[in-house]
């Protein structure tokens, strides 16, 4: 441990010959100069989890990446959010290489002078103690922000390059299952709602057999289940024997509440699920596993609904309305929530993908003044397509091993989750060396 160095984020940039700076201001890029193809600007709300998110980000033409090129980062780079959440920091990968640190954003580099372990010190910067003082230090009452000086002044117990680095390796490989479980899962749930959309939205399997050809890539004993023909109705032309009816009428629509956080008995000591919109707005995947929050059995007993069973489709009604999730383990949940069971024909694996092809709709329906929400009464007479019970039998068979590995990829999310942060400030602190973990370190 003597030779690890007591320094800051500030020494060591100056020092490897890095600097710490912000992201260009609003007057250097207006919200005319954003655009749908260019260059990607990373904005605080793409910052999550030492990664940056693609999805949503702002993009801007390639002369004003030219012209604000001082503000590119590249791989090794650490951005993080100069306000608001001011804990959260990504690390740059190649795949990031020459986009803008965005406004909102602040970029810590470090250069050539002296040997730096980038992902050492964006691990080091996620330990719980310095993401602490990092939002004690922050400026601002009504929202913290942060600036280079803040940022300069942080503390870093610094080791030697070959140990950072060998740290850095191990929480590493960690990481990279995590990223790869997540991925699969994207692909896995994009696959489920590609074959939905086209079964029961663009009916491309009924408009083949009506032109009299052979729906692509499905077996003839599937095939047959589909018509052949389309009906008129009040929704346009639908395959011939299907009905449209009312989502509330094809399922069971409830809702959840809080018991008295006063009181104890209701929550103290509690090992049962209740969720909160804020619990999904949380998920990688649409699968909940965990709460934040527990409640005792008693205090589910103060909530109409109870503990709702596995399978139920979980929609939050306000702050915001859409956030969709299937429930993987029994939970009771509280009042932001539009809750699905599934007791007739139509399948949690229907309805939860049904959901997201119907959300702009969904959303279309809320109103409030203070935010937008959508009430139980008003959800339900939405209208759905039903289906044969045969088609959609086949249709879970399809779907339900697909929901069942997303559901065993993120218990490896957890899992992998819950072993990296046990490490993490073990290692950051020196507390643990990397000498004494086993020689084949086996995170999968």
């Amino acid at each position: 441990m003597t030779e690890w160095e007591e320094t800051t984020l500030g020494k060591i940039c100056e020092d490897s010959g890095g600097n710490i700076q912000t992201g260009p201001f609003g007057s250097q890029l207006h919200a005319s100069d954003y655009v749908s193809v260019g260059v990607p600007s990373i904005m605080p709300q793409n910052i999550s989890d030492n990664r940056v998110i693609i999805d949503g980000i702002a993009r801007i033409r390639d002369a004003d990446a030219r012209r604000l090129s001082r503000y590119l980062v590249k791989s090794g780079d650490i951005v993080y959010s100069r306000r608001g959440d001011v804990e959260r920091r990504a690390l740059i990968r190649e795949t990031e290489e020459g986009w803008l640190c965005g406004t909102g954003c602040l970029r810590v580099r470090f250069g050539d002078k002296k040997p730096i372990s980038s992902t050492f010190i964006s691990y080091y910067l996620g330990v719980p103690n310095i993401r602490k003082w990092i939002v004690q230090h922050a400026v601002g009452a009504t929202m913290p922000n942060l600036n280079t000086a803040i940022l300069s002044d942080v503390p870093v117990r610094l080791p030697p390059y070959h140990e950072q680095k060998a740290i850095a390796d191990v929480l590493s490989a960690f990481d990279d299952k995590i990223e790869l479980n997540r991925q699969m899962n994207n692909t896995l749930e994009s696959i489920v709602q590609a074959l939905f959309k086209s079964w029961f939205m663009d009916f491309d399997p009924v408009k083949a057999k009506a032109e009299g050809q052979k729906p692509e890539g499905m077996d003839e004993a599937t095939a047959a289940l589909f018509p052949s023909d389309f009906t008129k109705s009040i929704l346009g032309p639908i395959p011939e024997g299907w009905t449209i009816s009312e989502i509330g009428k094809e399922v069971e629509v409830i809702g959840g509440s809080t018991p008295s956080t006063q009181e104890a008995a209701y929550w103290e000591d509690g090992n049962l699920c209740w969720a909160t919109p804020k619990d999904l707005s949380k998920l990688k995947s649409p699968i909940l596993l965990n709460t934040e929050r527990k409640i005792t059995e008693l205090g589910v007993k103060q909530i109409p609904s109870g503990q709702l069973p596995i399978n139920t489709v979980l929609l939050s009604s306000r702050a915001p309305v859409g956030y969709i999730a299937l429930a993987k383990v029994p939970t009771s949940i509280n009042q932001g929530f539009i809750a699905i069971k599934c007791i007739k024909d139509v399948s949690p694996y229907f309805v939860i993908n049904w959901a997201y092809h119907k959300l702009d709709e969904i959303k279309a329906r809320a109103t409030g003044t203070t935010f937008a929400e959508i009430s139980k009464s008003v959800f339900r007479p939405i209208k759905v397509i039903v289906p044969s019970k045969a088609i959609i039998q086949r249709f879970d068979d399809i779907a339900k091993p697909i929901y069942e590995r997303i559901t065993e990829n993120e218990r490896n999310v957890s899992s992998l989750t819950n072993a990296r942060d046990l490490l993490l400030p073990l290692l950051i602190s020196g507390k643990l060396r990397i000498s004494d973990l086993p020689e084949e370190d086996d995170v999968s």
